[in-house]
């Protein structure tokens, strides 16, 4: 069934996730005891983070990052697409309970530029079929890194959520998805903020109704002007009227500031915590 419903958190929250100096993720997850590394997948070599094996559950919840710094100005492509901050691997790092916990970076963020580093796949083919496959295969990889996880809950936030639908729509061992703040209909996206159609891009919204009987928790800013609710909603229109899908809309949240502060309370939201394999417990 779909819902919509307006999350109000009571929380004193500074804008401790927005954009500042560039992060290293790599450092960032080594201090939290995470083990990284940059692996061959399909077409390019990507960058990943694992949280060491605590508890068992055959279940992988893979956090997949945003687009990053896909321009410096209008119409100029910026030369490195890492983002200037971390934010899904900030999530990642934060996930409730003891179960198998993995990132993934997207196309030529954060590591050696070695293979296909080409803008096109940061701007009009950030979700190109070369780029879905890849990710893909890491996930392969990062299933067989947890011990063998049969299952995944996918988790992505703004681009790396349109990504995670991608992959949702592909694979049979998706458990649940999860978005934040994610431009999940491209179509609707480009046409609200008249922007160039990403031309060589998949649009999630096209088989979203693949999704119809998937698990999903949409969680979208109140004050997001980059993907406005709306977009989520774009989306989830596509399946059937019956489709377990769930838009949490946060009053006061934008794009950047403050998910990282907020995931803590919102990763224990009721639609999540009854996915087997999420959150303390989980098996």
């Amino acid at each position: 069934m779909r819902r919509v419903k307006t999350l109000f958190i009571a929380l004193a929250i500074t804008c401790t996730d927005a954009a500042v100096a560039r992060v290293s993720a790599v450092a960032l997850a080594r201090e939290a005891g995470w083990q990284s590394a940059v692996i061959p997948a399909g077409d390019f070599d990507l960058t990943v983070a694992q949280r060491p094996g605590r508890g068992s559950s055959n279940v992988l919840t893979v956090y997949v990052e945003g687009d990053g710094l896909a321009y410096v100005a209008p119409g100029r492509r910026a030369m490195d697409p890492t983002p200037t901050d971390p934010l899904a691997l900030r999530l990642a790092l934060q996930h409730p309970g003891s179960g198998p916990v993995a990132w993934l970076a997207r196309p030529c963020q954060y590591g050696p530029r070695a293979r296909n580093c080409r803008s096109d796949y940061w701007s009009i083919a950030r979700f190109a079929p070369a780029v879905i496959d890849s990710a893909g295969a890491a996930l392969d990889r990062l299933k067989a890194d947890a011990g063998g996880a049969s299952r995944v809950i996918l988790v992505g936030y703004s681009g790396g959520g349109a990504l995670a639908a991608l992959l949702a729509e592909r694979r049979d061992d998706v458990a649940a998805l999860v978005t934040i703040a994610a431009n999940l209909d491209l179509g609707a996206w480009t046409a609200a903020h008249r922007l160039t159609p990403l031309s060589g891009s998949v649009d999630p919204a096209i088989d979203a109704a693949r999704l119809s009987r998937l698990p999903q928790v949409h969680f979208v800013g109140g004050d997001d002007r980059t993907v406005s609710p709306a977009i989520a909603r774009a989306f989830v229109a596509h399946m059937a009227a019956d489709a377990p899908a769930t838009i949490v809309i946060v009053p006061g949240q934008d794009h950047h500031c403050c998910w990282a502060a907020r995931w803590p309370r919102l990763a224990m939201h009721g639609d999540l915590t009854h996915i087997p394999g999420w959150g303390p417990g989980a098996r």
